[in-house]
């Protein structure tokens, strides 16, 4: 083929898969996209060539947040583009109707198949004879377990803090921490980005201080009965990653009351370990704040 670019992409439509190849252009379609985690330098080659092909491209805002600074970047690395929020993401009339006869790039910060709302836009996609097409990428929460320093096998199932809605508060998050810590598992707690749960404005991460509030309300409101929360959650052990995949990106452990008192970074996630196993506590040590 010599220097020819050639790309197969998967079609879904009319019920049936059917395989086509373009040599050079991103075929008409709705392209999801990775960007990676932060930093746009970690964007994929095939990712950034697509995307500058695709005829309009579309930052998905509301299900991940790119740091304002990478924002600024993004039009010099892909070309021109316009942000869509949740409303226009979960009915994606208008962005269909362009993918039927164009290739229309959905960038997203991570990898773009981890969300559900992503998922169902490959079923509407299927549903309407619409080309589908993934170009993963690199993901904060793969970089978290990373680098934490611990057994990436001792994960267990990962929980996101919500902001509350007035007095209304879940407590699966808290239940599901003490489930892992009683069976030895890890657990990666990531932290909302919309106080409003709407998705309509830009988002406003969860600061360190506000989710361990939080969560020490989840364990006044809880009836599991764990004796996980017999140590109050302020004293628990616990490991915080910031602006992960960015200049900026920042990992220490200490205690969450310690760890509460973190006031710099944008884009927050605790890691809560289980007992340590092996080297595992040795890794947590090292990243110990200074005192």
């Amino acid at each position: 083929m010599g220097t020819e670019i050639w790309r197969i992409t998967f079609m879904m439509g009319s019920g049936a898969g059917r395989f086509t190849m373009t040599d050079g252009e991103a075929a008409p379609g709705l392209w999801l996209i990775g960007i990676g985690p932060g930093d746009l330098d970690h964007m994929t080659e095939r990712a950034r060539s697509v995307a500058k092909e695709c005829s309009k491209r579309f930052l998905e805002g509301y299900t991940a947040v790119l740091p304002p600074s990478e924002e600024g970047r993004l039009e010099s690395v892909v070309g021109s583009w316009e942000r869509l929020m949740r409303n226009e993401v979960e009915k994606p009339d208008e962005l269909l109707g362009l993918a039927r006869t164009e290739p229309v790039a959905l960038l997203i910060v991570g990898d773009p198949m981890q969300a559900t709302t992503h998922i169902d836009l490959e079923e509407r996609c299927a549903e309407e004879g619409i080309g589908f097409h993934v170009i993963p990428g690199l993901t904060a929460t793969a970089l978290a377990v990373s680098l934490s320093g611990l057994q990436s096998y001792r994960f267990g199932r990962q929980v996101t803090i919500p902001f509350s809605d007035g007095d209304y508060l879940p407590t699966s998050p808290i239940e599901m921490i003490c489930i892992n810590k009683e069976t030895g598992l890890h657990t990666l707690v990531l932290l909302d980005l919309d106080p409003t749960g709407m998705g309509v404005d830009t988002p406003r991460p969860m600061m360190p201080s506000e989710a361990v509030s939080l969560l020490e309300r989840m364990g006044e409101r809880t009836e599991s009965g764990s004796t996980v929360l017999d140590l109050p959650i302020r004293e628990w052990g616990g490991m915080l990653l910031s602006d992960l995949g960015t200049e900026e990106e920042r990992v220490v452990s200490g205690t969450l009351g310690e760890l509460s008192g973190i006031g710099m970074g944008y884009v927050h996630a605790f890691v809560l370990p289980a007992e340590f196993s092996g080297m595992e506590e040795a890794a947590f040590e090292r990243r110990r704040l200074p005192h």
